[in-house]
């Protein structure tokens, strides 16, 4: 029996946690024609919805993530991360582990009864590879910081692993993130990829997913948290930004430069960063947490034969390959935390913290 109400985080307006607003009593979601109903078992904190929350997306915006973006936010015109104003209210909250529990009239039945992950991506299914017609779950349509939630049949993946939902509710964003980047750089065994901010979802992802290609992977984050980071299999660790990378990286793996830079945390370290990319070197980027306004030399850029990527919107089949690696066992989550949806609050707080390895996750 399916309820008419609800549990879920309702988010309000830009602003601080209190924009946030726990609902006991909240309509379910009826699923459109091609659309599937999801109780929602678990799902994943992202960086998103913390910038979307705060309006960090907005070009008026130059601090680091840390979720104090509205205090100096310029109007409304920009700040999610397409470009668009948020509509109120809305619910976050992207990767959903859950079970299908509904269809509708044209959507795929057999989903009913089985456990599924999302795909954020909402597309125009006629035309999947257009990248102007693009909106992400939890921004652009509400999302799983609840107990049921809707999205398209399309969006959705059976899955079999003996993974907990929780533990699955960390994958969707972070590694479909991570495997775009590294597609787009052409990531190959031959090459030396170096990870920052290694210790978060996409970054422990990154190295995974590099290490699955056969990369040689070198890791960049905080000493305490380098025994976790090791957990994912980076061939070295490195202190989150050391002073003398090139020696740094000489130490660790033999040459003082790498073929390309995974890099979600941008900020003033990114001069460095360059500066490490062997001739023809790739830089690729899909966030900025330290700060998105950076220094470059261009001389540095095409002297060395540079080439920069930026990554964001992924093809379909992206996701689809990413729970191939999920049900093959190629893959380990990186759980490290779980919050019952009613300590929503606290537990977005652990994740903008950062003190964390890993995936922070929401259970209703």
């Amino acid at each position: 029996m399916i309820p008419k109400t609800m549990r879920a985080i309702v988010l309000k307006r830009h602003g601080g946690l209190d924009a946030l607003e726990f609902e006991a009593v909240w309509p379910v979601p009826t699923p459109g024609s091609l659309q599937v109903l999801i109780k929602v078992l678990a799902t994943g904190m992202n960086n998103t919805d913390v910038n979307t929350r705060a309006g960090w997306y907005s070009k008026s915006v130059t601090e680091a993530t840390t979720g104090g973006a509205y205090e100096t936010l310029d109007g409304e015109a920009d700040n999610t991360w397409g470009g668009a104003g948020i509509q109120f209210p809305r619910i976050q909250g992207a990767d959903v582990c859950g079970m299908v529990v509904a269809a509708g009239l044209e959507a795929d039945q057999s989903l009913i009864g089985k456990r599924v992950i999302t795909d954020n991506w909402l597309r125009d299914w006629d035309d999947p590879l257009n990248m102007h017609k693009t909106g992400y779950y939890g921004s652009e349509a509400d999302g799983g910081y609840a107990e049921y939630t809707v999205i398209d049949h399309r969006n959705v993946a059976a899955i079999d692993s003996p993974l907990s939902d929780a533990e699955l509710a960390t994958f969707s964003c972070s590694y479909n993130t991570a495997e775009g980047m590294l597609e787009k750089a052409g990531v190959k065994a031959a090459d030396t990829v170096l990870v920052t901010g290694a210790s978060g979802g996409v970054g422990g992802a990154l190295i995974q997913l590099a290490k699955r290609r056969g990369a040689t992977v070198v890791a960049l984050a905080s000493p305490a948290k380098h025994a976790d980071v090791a957990k994912c299999g980076p061939d070295a660790v490195l202190e989150r930004a050391p002073v003398d990378l090139k020696a740094a990286l000489r130490s660790a793996i033999g040459q003082d430069s790498v073929t390309v830079v995974a890099d979600i945390v941008a900020g003033d370290y990114f001069p460095t960063l360059i500066d490490a990319l062997d001739r023809g070197g790739r830089y690729v980027t899909s966030g900025a947490i330290a700060g998105p306004i950076v220094s470059l030399d261009v001389r540095t850029l095409y002297l060395m034969d540079l080439s920069f990527f930026g990554s964001t919107v992924n093809p379909p089949q992206t996701f689809r390959n990413l729970v191939g690696y999920i049900e093959a066992g190629e893959l380990t989550p990186m759980l490290a935390a779980t919050y019952p949806l009613e300590h929503f609050h606290a537990g977005q707080q652990a994740f903008i913290d950062k003190v964390h390895t890993g995936n922070i996750v929401v259970m209703p």
